[in-house]
């Protein structure tokens, strides 16, 4: 998929919002992909899983034992991505801050796992994760995403793979221009 073809998929959606918006992250941005929105149709979430998996090399394909995603934003795109490459997909949560397995999940010791975000913008939610995993006795190998938006900065102790690199600008707190502050600002992220 190119990345026009791959934009195309979150227009259609209505997934490419513009407005001002407070990341997850807590930066500051006039553009918001939600996702959730390109994700709701199962077979264009199927398309970019397979996209997503294409992007991956073989030899780090032909290492994954299981794909972990955290909540909210990565259970779809995770589910996806472990029926492209045929394996099961398991989702972090955390209801007291922290990322843990739950629902009965557990990594067999030294599992080799594919991580997968929806996007990436400071990757701060991937560290979280990646460290989850390593609690939990997997190794985190490499990280696919939907979008990045770090403009390559985020570094993650692992390869990042994302479908699509966007450079969008966002902001921290005290940088918003003021034509940006103008607007009022909306939190459409999952993280509090």
């Amino acid at each position: 998929m190119t990345d026009e073809e791959v934009l195309s998929e979150f227009r259609a959606s209505g997934a490419l919002l513009e407005g001002h918006f407070k990341l997850s992250s807590g930066r500051h941005s006039a553009h918001y992909l939600q996702c959730a929105r390109v994700l709701m149709n199962p077979e264009r979430a199927g398309r970019l899983a397979l996209a997503m998996a294409q992007k991956l090399p073989r030899e780090i394909r032909n290492q994954i034992d299981v794909v972990v995603s955290p909540a909210m934003g990565g259970i779809i795109i995770g589910h996806e991505m472990g029926r492209a490459l045929g394996k099961d997909a398991l989702f972090l949560e955390r209801p007291d801050g922290v990322f843990h397995l739950r629902r009965g999940f557990a990594l067999e010791p030294g599992a080799k796992v594919l991580m997968v975000e929806d996007v990436v913008t400071t990757g701060l939610s991937s560290r979280e994760a990646i460290e989850a995993v390593a609690r939990e006795g997997g190794e985190v190998i490499a990280e696919v995403a939907l979008v990045d938006r770090s403009l390559g900065e985020a570094d993650l102790g692992v390869p990042l793979f994302p479908l699509i690199e966007i450079t969008f600008p966002s902001y921290a707190e005290d940088e918003i221009p003021p034509e940006l502050a103008a607007v009022p600002v909306t939190k459409p992220g999952s993280r509090s």
